[in-house]
């Protein structure tokens, strides 16, 4: 159907369904939209399902001398109600900082508009000075022919103005140096409102969790708090506690981080709970004791271990005198020191024990009794 003298409505939706799977995917008419040129946009809804919200576009030229209408193109398209993906972004503009890895670099932009060029002192052209020389020299032989009191006002203008000039080009110096703003680059007024946004409303500003638990201490009555220079030392510094968290990083002057300087340390706490030791006077703790055992075979060995007690050994300590009247003098003759001293190849017999009948029957007794005794 490349063209048709008949309704352009009837042309438009029949060219739909020619080009839809079913007939019935074709909804009402919607609107028809005048493109210009004689070109008209009809527009139908659709029922195509995964397609709520779209509708069928056909497009139609006019040919007014001729009265036909020519079909340019049918589509789909969606509508405000259609459910479609965001729109594209570049890479460089969906790229977050956590992207990046240490080893990345995606460089500056020239047209960046967080920089401008940092400040270049020009100096004045020796032609151009020689042309003001000559230029004020004309000037003052002009001027030669005023009254002495304008002369002297003249001259005291021009006094303040020098030195007006002298003390703004000082600051602007004193200024350049202390910001170091001879750089090949500076940040903007953007540059640095954007960074103040950011670190406000990052993780080292007033809404992070550690402001919240530092019980009322901001970082900007800390002892260890650096304030930074320029617009962003009204709101930001840099943290210099080695116990924070923040150590090293920039925070803002109503940040807290827990560590502040005038916290004092805690108590430390023991291993276990100790409690108060509780003595009692008044009573006496009386523990039963279990009735003990009775073996003849324990009794009797305990009986033998006290007589043995009770009757010790004759053997004694030698005591100092018997050491003395044992000890032979240097000076002693040979006499003296035999009376003293055992001979070497006879053992000395200290007594003799003869075993009789008497023995016997003790021996005899002391059996009876333990037999009797088990």
């Amino acid at each position: 159907m490349s063209d048709a003298t008949m309704d352009p409505r009837a042309i438009a939706q029949a060219v739909a369904i020619e080009v839809a799977d079913e007939d019935s995917q074709v909804g009402d008419f919607v609107e028809a939209i005048d493109l210009g040129d004689n070109v008209t946009d009809f527009r139908f809804e659709t029922r195509v399902r995964g397609y709520e919200g779209w509708q069928w576009s056909v497009t139609l030229y006019h040919d007014v001398e001729l009265d036909h209408w020519t079909v340019n193109e049918s589509s789909l398209v969606p509508t405000d109600k259609a459910l479609r993906p965001p729109e594209w972004i570049p890479w460089k503009d969906r790229l977050e900082p956590t992207d990046l890895a240490v080893t990345d670099s995606i460089g500056t932009d020239p047209d960046d508009p967080r920089m401008e060029k940092g400040f270049r002192k020009v100096e004045p052209a020796e032609q151009g000075e020689n042309v003001s020389s000559d230029a004020e020299s004309a000037e003052t032989m002009d001027a030669g022919d005023n009254t002495e009191t304008d002369a002297g006002g003249v001259d005291g203008s021009q006094d303040e103005s020098a030195a007006a000039s002298v003390t703004s080009e000082e600051d602007i110096d004193e200024a350049v140096e202390e910001f170091d703003l001879s750089r090949r680059h500076v940040l903007t007024p953007l540059g640095r409102s954007q960074i103040a946004k950011r670190w406000y409303e990052g993780p080292r500003g007033p809404k992070s969790l550690s402001t919240k638990t530092s019980d009322g201490n901001p970082c900007s009555t800390c002892g260890f708090f650096i304030p930074l220079k320029g617009e962003l030392n009204l709101l930001f510094g840099v943290c210099a506690n080695k116990w924070s968290p923040d150590d090293g990083r920039v925070v803002s002057i109503d940040h807290g981080c827990g560590e502040h300087s005038e916290i004092e340390p805690p108590e430390p706490s023991h291993l276990w709970v100790q409690s108060k030791p509780a003595f009692d006077d008044l009573h006496i703790d009386i523990i039963a004791q279990t009735p003990r055992d009775e073996r003849s075979s324990v009794e009797l060995i305990e009986q033998l271990s006290v007589d043995e007690d009770d009757n010790p050994n004759d053997e004694e300590e030698a005591s100092e005198a018997d050491i003395e009247a044992n000890t032979v003098d240097d000076d002693a003759n040979q006499e003296e020191v035999l009376e003293h001293t055992a001979p070497q190849n006879e053992p000395e017999v200290e007594a003799t024990v003869e075993l009789g009948d008497d023995e016997d029957s003790e021996v005899e007794e002391v059996s009876e009794n333990n037999a009797e005794a088990e």
